[in-house]
Parts: structure tokens; C-alpha cells; sequence
């Protein structure tokens, strides 16, 4: 199924930012309640480095008011941060009783600014339930109700995450996501940069990226062709359509970010029909600005319906 949402304009396309039914709570949330509780905590990364992750509860969860709740791992996108990727929620978790979390993330070398689907750090947002449960063991997440939802290299992690790790998630969400590696990393050439971005990134911005992958990676597609095929969802696909995960894919066509979208989402969509047309997965295509759709205030609410995070009802 594909659907063609309305055309959002207006924003400039920038550094992507970055995916469970309703809790049962002893005091029901109001759709009028406008905050969530915002707790960051800590834990070790993959390469053994302490890195920050925010979570985001309902603002009527409490250590004596404490149901069940569902889980989303929002894995950010590139140059983001957890706390930036936080701000895409608004109060959608008080308003559909669930938790948020939010990671900094670890690539192999560089910070998770840059991770890539590292296989490291696509392990440690795996591990997201267990972080959460050890610094908050207040917190109860249903360990049946486990989504992840990310937008560009979030996404990207999602689609990695599902792959990976298929038996962990009972939903996920991925908008306009990086899916060939190696295909991106050609095309970082590409990448528009005027005089802003000339100063602000000393340099081309895509030149600059192709050098972050090759400190990230250790070289180029040509040299290091296994590390971008485990960075690649590619190669993923045939465990992402047998694990019967209902699966959102949302990309726009008008993508400056994702160079050549249809190479991208478009040949993933194609790929993952072919080898299940039974796989629950939905399609939604437009001509919005890279991940715009991603906030609680445009296509973010919609997706999580889709989940089953929220009621269409309370929106």
C-alpha cells in the first residue's frame, strides 16, 4: 500500500535529525496534558565509552503510578543528538502512554554524530531496553512492545536494527533513510554547498563527510567493501521481509540529503516486496523536504497510529 501524503514546504533541508499501543495507567492520560518528563541518563557504548541518552515518559508516570509502558528507540540522524531528536516528540508520549529513548550512540571511531549503522552501535540500540530498565529500574517496559522509529541515518539504524536484531521489535519506522552506504557515500560528493556551509564546514560539505566515513569506516567502498556492506540495509533485506514486523517506510522524492532517493528507499521497496509481498509493510511517498515529516506537530503523529502507539481519536 502506498499513500501520498500532503506537501509540506518551507523549511530548508538542513544535517538530518532523526522510531505499541496505548499504555494501561491507573490514571488515564488527557490529550490536553502539553509536557513529558525529559531524564537523561548514561551508559557504555560498544567501544567502551560512556555515552548520554535522554528518555522521555509521560508526564503522569511515577514511581507509584507505573504501568507497563511500551518502549520507542529513536535512534537520532546524522550531526544530531539525543537531545535534539528528543524534540521531535513534543508530549506524543504523555498523550499515548509510552516511553521515548533518545541515544547519543558510538560509531567504531567517531562520536554518534557519525556512527553509520556501526555494528557496535545498531548492538547497543539493541540493548536500549536493558539501559533503560538498569538506570531507571522504576520504569516498566513491556518487553513485547518495543518500536524503533528514525529518520535518515536513524533511519538507516532502524532498518539496521530490524535486520539485526528482528526478533526485538514489534514495529518500526523509517523516513527517508540512508539504505546503500557506499551509494551515499559517492554521493556525498554531490551534496549543494553554498558560501554558509563553505564556512561553516571549511570546505565542501560532502567532502568533508566522505572524509568523516573514511575515519569512520577505515577507507572508501573500494578498500573496505565489508564494512560498507554491514553498514548497507541491503544487505539486511531478505531478514527485514522474512521477520514479519509490521514496517513503515516514508520517503519523499524531492530528498537533497539522500542523494537519488530511488535508489534508496524506492529499490529497498521494490527488493522487499519481491522476496515477501506478504510482509506488513507500508509505503508513503511525496515531495516533502528531507525527514520533515518527522516531528509531533506534522506526519509523526500518524505514523505512530500506525504503530498502534496512539488512538487516531486522541489527535
Amino acid at each position: 500500500m502506498t499513500t501520498k501524503p500532503h506537501i509540506i514546504t518551507g523549511i530548508a533541508a538542513a544535517l538530518a535529525l532523526a522510531a505499541c499501543a496505548p499504555a494501561v495507567a491507573t490514571n488515564p492520560p488527557s490529550t490536553t496534558t502539553t509536557s513529558v518528563q525529559q531524564i537523561t541518563i548514561s551508559y557504555e557504548a560498544h567501544n567502551g565509552r560512556t555515552a548520554q541518552a535522554v528518555v522521555l515518559l509521560p508526564s503522569w508516570y511515577t514511581k507509584r503510578n507505573d504501568p507497563s509502558i511500551a518502549l520507542v528507540i529513536s535512534p537520532h540522524g546524522r550531526g544530531g543528538w539525543g537531545r535534539t531528536n528528543a524534540k521531535l516528540w513534543g508530549n506524543l508520549p504523555t498523550i499515548g502512554g509510552f516511553a521515548v529513548i533518545n541515544p547519543d550512540q558510538m560509531g567504531n571511531h567517531l562520536s554518534g554524530r557519525f556512527a553509520w549503522g556501526a555494528k557496535g552501535d545498531v548492538d547497543d540500540l539493541a540493548r536500549m531496553p536493558q539501559i533503560l530498565q538498569e538506570a531507571l529500574p522504576w520504569v516498566h517496559v513491556d518487553l513485547h512492545r518495543i518500536y524503533a522509529v528514525g529518520g535518515s541515518m536513524g533511519g538507516q539504524e532502524t532498518l539496521l536494527l530490524l535486520g539485526e536484531h528482528p526478533h526485538l521489535l514489534a514495529g518500526a519506522v523509517a523516513v527517508d533513510p540512508l539504505v546503500d552506504f557506499a551509494l551515499q557515500y559517492k554521493n556525498f560528493a554531490t551534496l549543494p554547498c553554498d558560501k554558509t556551509c563553505l564556512a561553516g564546514w571549511n570546505g565542501p560539505v560532502g567532502l568533508k563527510l566522505q572524509q568523516f566515513v573514511r575515519r569512520e569506516v577505515g577507507g572508501t567502498p573500494a578498500t573496505e567493501p565489508q564494512e560498507f556492506e554491514t553498514r548497507s540495509v541491503f544487505t539486511y533485506a531478505k531478514a527485514i521481509a522474512t521477520s514479519g514486523v509490521p514496517l513503515q517506510i516514508w520517503w519523499t522524492h524531492a530528498d537533497q540529503i539522500i542523494v537519488h532517493p530511488e535508489l534508496h528507499s524506492g529499490k529497498l521497496v521494490t527488493e522487499l516486496k519481491k522476496l515477501d509481498p506478504d510482509e506488513p509493510l507500508k509505503v508513503h511517498t511525496g515531495q516533502w523536504v528531507h525527514t520533515h515529516v518527522l516531528r509531533y506537530d506534522r506526519q509523526l503523529p500518524q505514523m505512530l497510529v500506525g504503530l498502534g502507539l496512539l488512538n487516531a481519536n486522541e489527535l
